[in-house]
């Protein structure tokens, strides 16, 4: 791989670098604090062409690829996590099955304006009983006259109180039929319908800013044109094209986050002094900034090498596996040791670095955890 970046894509970066620096960063920490959905910020993505950048011009994008998209996000995280994760549902989980196969009407009505950012998608899969385990999804809909009548409930659901659609995984076949015979189909539920029932709100250690909240369905009837696919059952088959991608997108918002925290220590030990001379002095400090510095570019450049095979129709499953696995990993480990520089500062709400630290762990969890990436990329090594 050629790892020269494009005229484009240099662009790209710096555009969104800019938007970072003027827009985001500075108004992160208040975003955090209140604790709330970042419409303003939410919008202004949008007016960039952000949600739209993967999609092709005749649904309103502009047709780039995921490398593109993973060095803008980049940026978004570098700024603040709680945006990001909010953009990645809007440009990828909570609005690619629509532009997969969604009808005429659903591309029109839905698609098109949540790609200006007019309407917020987001994305139904993980249970009580359910998370890396996509054979315990409980979710039941049972097919009726007119469509399908959908029931159990969800959590963990992104953006979910801001939400104006939901695209939901849920088991057909007859109830009560053996798990072998119930296979994953998606549905697209819209916010009106009756029986979708926004739950509590789960309150979470970091991006506080990103609403997340259980939903359930009671009796929802969802009509015959809002099934997402094209035939009962083939939900897994559609969600494992994707997963790649999410893998990917991940690894981009945990090199941000481990950005923004490793030129936080650069700063703080080049001004912070203790024994009569700035602690970046000290070989301890230097030791573990030369650490973090080769962690994040050893990431940035498994995280890209992966969005370019992706680009190039390239195998990429397991890459995209051990991007998400290694950046997520050093992204936590470059924040704590941001925090360690920090020492007792680490600790205290008036610098950012706690915030990166608490941020950080979401990427540990979208996507696979480490664990499952592991028996993910075990596999293909050992087949």
């Amino acid at each position: 791989m050629d790892f020269e970046l494009t005229e484009d894509q240099r662009a790209i970066r710096e555009t969104f670098a800019r938007f970072c620096d003027e827009r985001i960063a500075p108004a992160a920490a208040a975003l955090d604090e209140a604790h709330a959905f970042p419409r303003a910020l939410f919008m202004e993505l949008a007016q960039l062409g952000f949600f739209g950048m993967r999609y092709p011009q005749e649904v309103g994008g502009t047709g780039l690829g995921l490398q593109e998209f993973a060095l803008a996000l980049e940026e978004v995280a570098r700024g603040s996590m709680s945006l990001a994760g909010a953009a990645a549902m809007q440009s990828l989980m909570g609005t690619k099955f629509l532009h997969m196969l969604g009808n005429a009407d659903i591309v029109e009505r839905l698609l098109k304006p949540a790609l200006r950012g007019e309407k917020i998608g987001a994305i139904c899969m993980t249970e009580p009983d359910a998370g890396s385990d996509l054979d315990g999804i409980a979710t039941q809909a049972t097919r009726v006259e007119g469509g399908y009548v959908l029931n159990g409930r969800k959590t963990w659901v992104t953006s979910a109180p801001v939400a104006d659609f939901f695209t939901v995984f849920a088991k057909t076949g007859e109830p009560g039929a053996p798990k072998e015979q119930q296979k994953l189909t998606i549905f697209l539920v819209e916010r009106r319908f009756e029986g979708l029932v926004i739950g509590r709100a789960i309150e979470k250690m970091g991006v506080w800013a990103l609403p997340t909240s259980e939903l359930a369905f009671d009796n929802c009837f969802v009509p015959a044109s809002h099934r997402l696919s094209r035939e009962e059952g083939d939900g897994e088959q559609h969600l494992r094209r994707t997963l790649a991608e999410i893998r990917i997108i991940t690894g981009a918002m945990a090199l941000g986050v481990a950005r923004a925290a490793l030129a936080a220590a650069v700063r703080y030990a080049a001004e912070r002094r203790q024994f009569g001379r700035a602690i970046n002095r000290f070989q301890a400090i230097q030791f573990k900034l030369a650490e973090m510095a080769t962690e994040l570019e050893a990431a940035t450049h498994l995280v890209h090498f992966a969005a370019w095979l992706h680009g190039a129709g390239r195998p990429h499953h397991k890459e995209a596996a051990m991007a998400k696995l290694n950046a997520s990993e050093a992204a936590a480990h470059i924040c704590d040791q941001a925090a360690r520089i920090f020492a007792s500062y680490g600790y205290a709400m008036e610098y950012p670095v706690q915030r990166y630290l608490r941020d950080v762990r979401f990427t540990l969890i979208g996507g696979g955890t480490s664990e499952i990436l592991k028996l993910v990329i075990g596999k293909e090594v050992s087949a």
